[in-house]
């Protein structure tokens, strides 16, 4: 009779462990879902790099038509995060001067 005592206590501490670490794993996803804050336009990389918001009104002569952050290989959809300004999210429609077409 102990042997199933102590099987249903360790049975019974185990759930309640299980439990408690349910609240604490949803809290842990929500805090990497956190949005990017947006890139600012003074930013100096994002001036270095002729960084514009919309690039249907760009009037840089390297501008390519049809090329945007939305199909450059450094952006990422998901998140709105460009490799080249790392902790900002740039626009789907914005355009810099190392744009490259995403394989």
């Amino acid at each position: 009779m102990s042997n199933d005592l102590s099987s249903r206590r360790r049975f019974l501490s185990h759930v309640l462990v299980a439990a408690a670490a349910v609240p604490l794993l949803g809290q842990a996803n929500r805090a990497y879902a956190a949005p990017l804050p947006k890139l600012p336009l003074d930013n100096p990389q994002a001036k270095s790099l002729h960084y514009v918001e919309d690039a249907s009104k760009d009037k840089d002569p390297a501008h390519k038509a049809g090329s945007m952050c939305s199909n450059c290989q450094f952006f990422t959809p998901s998140t709105g995060a460009c490799a080249l300004f790392a902790g900002f999210s740039v626009s789907p429609k914005g355009w810099c001067s190392a744009w490259a077409k995403k394989a």
